[in-house]
């Protein structure tokens, strides 16, 4: 059984990312944690320190939290077969990022699934501020889902790699039962710059040929093209229905998410995204 964690504040970004997980995992046995925080907005600082515990306040905050995660569940339930699945509900008084570290630790969470849009509201930016920082300070797969992305079967998946991944990356096992569940194509695609692979990428390389070999998939070479010109480049090509990446320490894709000025990172992809944390090889 597969333990999902479903952070919500209630958005319609947010009931779109429930929708899409139930989906996706539609028959299986999961169980889903749908996770609300809570931060009044009077709880500046200043105000926590002449008054740390303002009555009434939290314990409001609280009950409208529990409710409307109650009604989230339900309008889940009415809307799909949901007889495979547990939902647990929480809440908590904390900040975000900080709350989805304690529940990954404390029930074991294999996958993190979150609506995410633009922290400008610009249409090109897909990653948004709460999803790039529970990418980066979780040890879990995290799968950002576009705002208003209409649910399909992920029958074909984009996996760039440069086959620097570690054969204990547990994340390749989430990409495989992924496949399996839903029959699909897994395109490896590995961007080349002019430098053959060395010993240990072809290892790796050969590795997951054989760990995928009960799976459909096909390697691919993009010639003289960086990672996102190639990601793209394929885009235009052939229909993608998830992209799936590994999060290197000081890699392309965490200089992408944490540039200093956010309107400099346009990331154009309107399809859900798995970013699977990294083990580094040894």
């Amino acid at each position: 059984m597969k333990n999902i964690l479903l952070p919500t504040d209630f958005s319609d970004n947010a009931l779109n990312a429930i929708r899409y997980a139930v989906q996706l995992y539609q028959g299986q046995q999961v169980t889903f944690y749908l996770l609300n925080t809570f931060t009044p907005a009077s709880y500046h600082m200043s105000y926590l320190i002449e008054n740390p515990m303002p009555y009434g306040m939290e314990d409001v905050a609280l009950m409208n939290s529990k409710r409307q995660l109650e009604e989230t569940e339900e309008t889940i339930k009415k809307e799909f077969d949901c007889s495979t699945f547990t939902f647990i509900r929480l809440t908590a008084f904390n900040i975000l990022v900080d709350e989805i570290r304690h529940v990954v630790a404390t029930y074991t969470i294999d996958l993190i699934i979150m609506g995410t849009k633009g922290a400008t509201g610009a249409k090109e930016i897909f990653i948004g501020t709460h999803t790039m920082f529970t990418i980066k300070k979780t040890n879990c797969p995290v799968l950002a889902v576009p705002n208003d992305y209409k649910y399909e079967d992920p029958k074909d998946i984009l996996f760039p790699t440069d086959y620097e991944f570690s054969e204990e990356n547990t994340g390749l096992s989430l990409i495989r039962d992924i496949c399996a569940l839903h029959n699909s194509k897994l395109n490896i695609l590995n961007a080349y710059y002019g430098i053959p692979l060395n010993e240990q990428q072809i290892a790796a390389k050969n590795y997951l040929d054989t760990y995928l070999q009960d799976t459909a998939h096909l390697f691919h070479l993009a010639d003289g093209m960086d990672v996102l010109e190639a990601v793209e480049d394929f885009q235009k090509k052939y229909k993608i229905n998830l992209l799936v990446m590994i999060r290197y320490e000081h890699s392309f894709l965490e200089n992408l998410f944490f540039k200093p000025v956010i309107k400099d990172v346009v990331f154009h992809t309107n399809i859900p995204f798995l970013v699977l944390p990294s083990i580094e090889t040894k």
